[in-house]
């Protein structure tokens, strides 16, 4: 069965797509365009450097991208070269990746809310004006998914 960009509409997939990338990257101390890179990079399963070179033509020049992004974990390596019959790694997006990108998921449908506890969502806190404002907008992303989605 094939989506079409009408059920895409109707389910409001990317309506709070922001206030949730924005979340995300603020709780995992990551950058916008890493994440969005990874999410590119996750739906290829298996890549090499130069394919990660391939998905960042449409980001902004960050030369050191590809060494933070594996010494915060979120990069690993699947597969070793060996010199001889593997002349280059083979690397997959992280566990802790993955699941971060499963649960923006979740909550894009409504399966999941964003948290509101300052314990558990830094933004929450509210340590500065931006602080604030996302997290009016993550009550109304939850409000609206209750109404949407009847959780």
């Amino acid at each position: 069965m094939r989506i079409t960009s009408s059920d895409l509409k109707e389910l409001g997939l990317l309506k709070h797509y922001r206030i949730i990338r924005k979340w995300a990257c603020k709780t995992c101390d990551i950058k916008e365009a890493d994440l969005e890179l990874l999410i590119y990079l996750d739906s290829i399963e298996h890549f090499t450097k130069d394919d990660f070179k391939k998905g960042t033509y449409s980001y902004s020049w960050d030369n050191r991208r590809w060494n933070r992004l594996l010494k915060q974990g979120w990069i690993t390596v699947w597969r070793k070269r060996n010199r001889t019959t593997q002349k280059y790694h083979i690397y997959k997006v992280s566990q802790k990746c993955k699941q971060l990108i499963s649960r923006m998921y979740r909550i894009m449908l409504g399966d999941e809310d964003i948290p509101t506890s300052a314990k558990s969502n830094i933004i929450m806190r509210k340590n500065s004006y931006m602080d604030k404002v996302l997290s009016k907008s993550i009550e109304y992303v939850n409000k609206d998914n209750h109404l949407r989605y009847g959780l």
